[in-house]
């Protein structure tokens, strides 16, 4: 099997990345740090020699980015049976005061990325008849938080196109299921004078995508919601 992660070099998606990696599971990683991705890459390697694992920059916020992706991994791969669209931007701020453009911009990465990649990469997903979309949605695609701004416009959004996805693709056996951290330790929270279980772990994230996964082909979780024990922050 083989899976693409986007924004797969930090936090969640480099958990995900981890997981898979760890079954069986051949990976194409995408990120836009070039130097973050090459010194994964060379960490990744010497721990998982017998896996395909290969990579690409590329600035997702565009179609063209999207558009290099794509053919950056059909040059490695001829089959796809996991797309993880993790990548994504968080601009605090509320819609009346953050500056203009914040919302497109987020748009255009929380979104537009997870839009044109799976467009872009259905024809060879759906040659496997078994693949599966996950899409990184968020608590703040349920509930508007204070702060939340244009953040939680984006993600809204992506639940939005994730239920689609999922309506139009079920009767070709492809799963899609949207995935909804609360509070999760990453660089956003770098510094953040929180005890280490306030917030969850990367990898409990990374837990529930390969949980769904191994259901049977009967099978599909739509929505996954996951909070720290203690609630949101």
């Amino acid at each position: 099997m083989t899976a693409l992660i986007t924004g797969g070099t930090k936090g969640i998606g480099a958990a995900i990345v981890q997981i898979l990696l760890e079954n069986g599971i051949d990976i194409h990683i995408n990120a836009r740090n070039l130097k973050d991705l090459q010194a994964q890459h060379s960490e990744l390697t010497n721990t998982y020699a017998d896996r395909s694992i290969t990579f690409s920059s590329n600035d997702l916020a565009t179609k063209e980015g999207v558009q290099s992706l794509i053919e950056d991994f059909s040059a490695e791969h001829k089959t796809i049976d996991i797309l993880v669209n993790n990548a994504g931007v968080f601009y605090p701020g509320k819609t009346s005061e953050e500056d203009a453009g914040t919302l497109e911009s987020m748009i255009e990465t929380n979104l537009y990325s997870a839009y044109y990649l799976t467009r872009g990469l259905l024809p060879m997903i759906k040659q496997s008849k078994a693949g599966h979309i996950f899409n990184m949605c968020s608590i703040a695609s349920k509930i508007a938080y204070p702060n939340g701004g244009s953040y939680s416009i984006s993600k809204f959004a992506l639940l939005g196109y994730t239920k689609v996805l999922r309506e139009e693709l079920k009767e070709e056996g492809i799963k899609v299921t949207a995935i909804m951290p609360g509070a999760t330790w990453s660089n956003s929270w770098a510094g953040v004078d929180l005890p280490e279980s306030r917030l969850m772990a990367a990898r409990d994230i990374a837990i529930s995508v390969w949980s769904a996964i191994q259901m049977s082909p009967a099978a599909v979780v739509e929505d996954i919601t996951i909070r720290p024990q203690l609630g949101d922050l």
